[in-house]
């Protein structure tokens, strides 16, 4: 039976007593262990071996990174550098195995000693002060690190410890809640998949009832239920584009950031004859003075907003523009 891959991500002489038990307390979840002092990860001779670890924790299923006083070795990608400067900046192996686990979306928990986050704080009102001296940390990047995940918009929850029994506490309620959510979300994509059968089959019945009302209004009067017949069709035509154009982000965006209504997000897509004045209008309501001049040169940058916008003109029925 597959067991799901934790990577415990840390430096290890500070953290070593921490890495060991959390190594068993995995394995006594039944989950399989990812440390690199357990040989469990592959190493590569023709790549260096940092290199080797962040291929494993792109393979891994949950990640786990621990933060203690020390920032670590330097990748192997970094330029020659000396350690022992405080506030000399590098990227660390520890930090780009986090990034390599939060580009490939995985699961990620985060662990900093208590007397390491005390000190971020103080680090936080004295940024521009280099003659503090720091007793917890050995590196001015360490705070660099808590600040990169910290701004993260998500996948960034944060736990501080003292001893390995405050991690393990904490891991548990966090794996039962993630499993929970597991269950829910099956549950969940059940109920979708019935409602989706049960819309399928209410545009079936809806086909149905319009071939039946089609039917007796042509035979009532022939010039005036033939009229009826088109304007309807137009209405729902007219219906479903909008319900098409209010899933697109941009009309989306548009309504949301600009507060503008529907039917001027849709005038403002339409009226133009091209992206220069399209961005000229996008200027306009957003008060800007530069014309849009700096927003087609974005676009002019961008051919994917291109695409959408003129994916957005064709189904309004209008021709699309030509490239910038």
């Amino acid at each position: 039976m597959a067991k799901p891959r934790v990577f415990i991500s840390s430096t290890y002489y500070d953290l070593k007593h921490i890495r060991s038990s959390l190594e068993n307390f995995i394995d006594v979840l039944g989950y399989e262990s990812i440390l690199s002092e357990k040989g469990s990860i592959a190493y590569n001779p023709d790549i260096a071996l940092d290199e080797s670890c962040y291929r494993e924790v792109q393979t891994s299923d949950i990640f786990v990174l621990i933060i203690g006083g020390r920032y670590g070795s330097p990748a192997s990608s970094q330029n020659k550098i000396q350690l022992n400067d405080f506030y000399n900046r590098y990227e660390s192996v520890t930090k780009l195995e986090y990034e390599n686990a939060f580009k490939r979306d995985i699961p990620v928990y985060i662990l900093i000693e208590k007397s390491v986050y005390s000190e971020y704080e103080t680090f936080k009102k004295n940024r521009e002060n280099t003659s503090i001296k720091y007793a917890h940390v050995d590196s001015i990047n360490i705070f660099s690190f808590i600040d990169l995940i910290l701004n993260q918009p998500r996948n960034n929850p944060i736990h501080q410890f003292e001893k390995h029994i405050d991690i393990e506490v904490w891991l548990k309620i966090q794996w039962a809640g993630l499993f929970q959510e597991l269950i829910r979300n099956r549950k969940s994509e059940s109920e979708i998949s019935e409602l989706s059968k049960e819309v399928k089959e209410l545009s079936n019945i809806n086909t149905t009832l319009k071939r039946y009302l089609e039917e007796i209004v042509s035979k009532t009067d022939k010039f005036k239920g033939s009229e009826i017949i088109e304007e309807e069709e137009e209405r729902l035509s007219k219906s479903r584009i909008k319900n098409i154009l209010l899933d697109d982000i941009i009309i989306q965006e548009m309504i949301r950031i600009n507060n503008l209504t529907l039917d001027e997000a849709i005038n403002l897509i339409s009226e133009p004859k091209n992206f220069k004045e399209l961005s000229t209008s996008f200027a306009k309501i957003n008060h800007e003075t530069d014309n849009g001049k700096r927003l087609l040169e974005y676009w002019k940058t961008t051919p994917s907003v291109q695409e959408r916008f003129n994916k957005l003109r064709a189904t309004l029925g209008f021709n699309a523009f030509d490239k910038i």
